[in-house]
């Protein structure tokens, strides 16, 4: 039997503290089958956990982003945050406004120095046009699911995780690294990988972490990257292709 590595016991727990209303320790290990020292090190040891879980007066552990949708407690870790639709009746400069603000109030950066608010409408440019060509390939359906901008978990000194976009759908999370560049990168493609280990926490085993690294300089381009030295592959696209991406996991252009 296989044993459960610290991040399978850190998706376990996440999982019972986030789709409950709140538990103790002793009930999330008889829930789970394990030993009640085995779970507080996990609550107590664990800077993620410490992040998305927080503890009352009676000592029960609560969620601060649940495991169902709509991703209540979500937008907390975002700049932006919304569902498809809302995102695209949403004017440019009201949307620009509202990631700003999200970003102040998560402490990310918003100096412009390098030309972020430049990337920052190329990525939104690239998203609008995703949904567009989803609803031309697969209908509106796509326009239930959640999106969003700079998703931050930062506060803690160990755990790093910046993801650009992340697209929710039934049961799956597209995680988007994007790069106004034109060529690929072996440590972009590392980069887009690897936070999807720690979103398999945050949203629980419910849902299937995809990433994909997307090249806005690039045009017509869809393939496949080595992950490092190992023999996993990761999606590489330009913005124009990206509907390629959703496609090859969803299936709509073939029928699946």
């Amino acid at each position: 039997m296989k044993t459960a590595t610290t991040r399978d016991r850190e998706r376990l727990v996440c999982a019972a503290i986030c789709q409950a209303n709140g538990l103790k320790a002793r009930e999330i290990a008889r829930q789970l089958n394990l030993d009640r020292s085995v779970v507080n090190r996990v609550l107590y040891a664990s800077p993620l956990l410490k992040e998305l879980c927080w503890q009352d007066r009676d000592s029960r552990w609560h969620g601060i982003i649940r495991q169902e949708r709509p991703h209540a407690g979500l937008f907390e870790f975002c700049g932006y945050y919304s569902r498809v639709d809302e995102f695209m009746d949403l004017p440019e400069g009201e949307w620009l406004k509202r990631l700003l603000e999200g970003c102040e109030r998560i402490g990310r950066s918003t100096s412009d120095a390098r030309g972020l608010l430049h990337s920052f409408r190329d990525c939104r440019t690239q998203m609008a046009r995703l949904f567009t060509d989803l609803m031309d390939m697969a209908g509106e359906g796509c326009l239930k699911w959640e999106i969003a901008f700079e998703f931050r978990l930062k506060r803690s000194r160990r755990v790093r995780i910046y993801a650009d976009v992340l697209v929710i759908t039934e049961d799956k999370v597209f995680s988007l690294e994007f790069k106004m560049k034109d060529a690929v990168e072996g440590e972009d493609v590392s980069q887009a990988a690897k936070y999807a280990p720690y979103l398999e926490i945050v949203f629980g085993p419910d849902y299937e972490v995809l990433p994909a690294l997307v090249l806005t300089g690039a045009k017509e381009l869809f393939d496949f990257s080595p992950i490092g030295a190992s023999d996993f592959l990761l999606p590489v696209c330009s913005g124009d292709m990206l509907f390629n991406v959703f496609d090859e996991y969803l299936g709509f252009l073939s029928g699946k």
